[in-house]
């Protein structure tokens, strides 16, 4: 009997990365995990590892930037485990560095629904249930570039400033329901969106190591027990607030 015995737990962006690795950990402490995002083959695949380890899980094909695919993943949610008690709102993209001056109308868009507004609907439909059933817990992903600026990369910090933004509002706001919103601001991760921004994770480790006073980049995992704890009990006095986890690096 793990800790999350009896709970359900949904992760958007669980095919890989940072929200496969929670998906496993929620799995691993006895929640019933549902594991949405846009890509099947690594959705099913993040389910594939729960189950085969007596987990309990299922995939849900979901666009996170499309309030009625969001409002449908929460309905199946509840249909499929009877309660959505956990939410980890992990989906977004790297956007397209480059200088502010050289963006467009489209990457704006592309960057800030896939980073921000996917956040925002799921917090929309996830409060909704969760005040039915009387409380919960959610954890939204922002990132150190939540907190500090970094040249070539103006949208996407933009969007991660907003994260922190709604995770602040939608905490106070259901403060006295019973219902928890945090985030988590992951340093350099090893994770496949590195990969894509860097050409390769051996380049993304090559520039992010030296940046990191602890002297590497992060792991998955690592993100992942910190999402454990602030939708614990054992984080009920906590609201409002993101762990940074960065290896020092804004500490700088």
């Amino acid at each position: 009997m793990g800790e999350f015995s009896g709970k359900v737990a949904l992760v958007t962006g669980g095919g890989s990365g940072i929200g496969r690795a929670a998906a496993l950990a929620f799995a691993r402490e006895g929640a019933k995990v549902v594991v949405a995002g846009r890509r099947v083959e690594e959705g099913q695949e993040t389910v594939r590892l729960i189950t085969e380890t007596g987990g309990e899980a299922t995939f849900v094909q979901t666009d996170v930037t499309k309030a009625t695919e969001v409002e449908h993943l929460v309905k199946t949610t509840v249909a499929k485990f009877g309660s959505l008690d956990y939410a980890f709102n992990n989906a977004g993209n790297e956007g397209q560095p480059s200088p502010l001056v050289e963006q467009t109308e489209e990457t704006w868009n592309y960057t800030i629904d896939g980073n921000l507004k996917s956040v925002w609907l799921s917090l929309k439909y996830e409060i909704a249930q969760m005040l039915k059933q009387g409380g919960g817990s959610i954890v939204n992903v922002s990132s150190t570039l939540g907190h500090v600026g970094m040249p070539n990369m103006s949208l996407y910090i933009a969007a991660k400033h907003g994260v922190m933004g709604l995770t602040k509002a939608a905490a106070l706001e259901q403060a006295k329901s019973g219902i928890r919103v945090n985030a988590v601001s992951p340093g350099a991760i090893t994770t496949p969106m590195p990969a894509r921004a860097f050409g390769s994770l051996e380049a993304f480790d090559q520039f992010m190591t030296p940046l990191h006073p602890i002297g590497r980049v992060g792991l998955p995992e690592e993100v992942a027990e910190a999402v454990i704890w602030l939708v614990s009990e054992r984080a009920s006095f906590v609201t409002g607030q993101s762990i940074t986890i960065d290896g020092g690096y804004t500490a700088q």
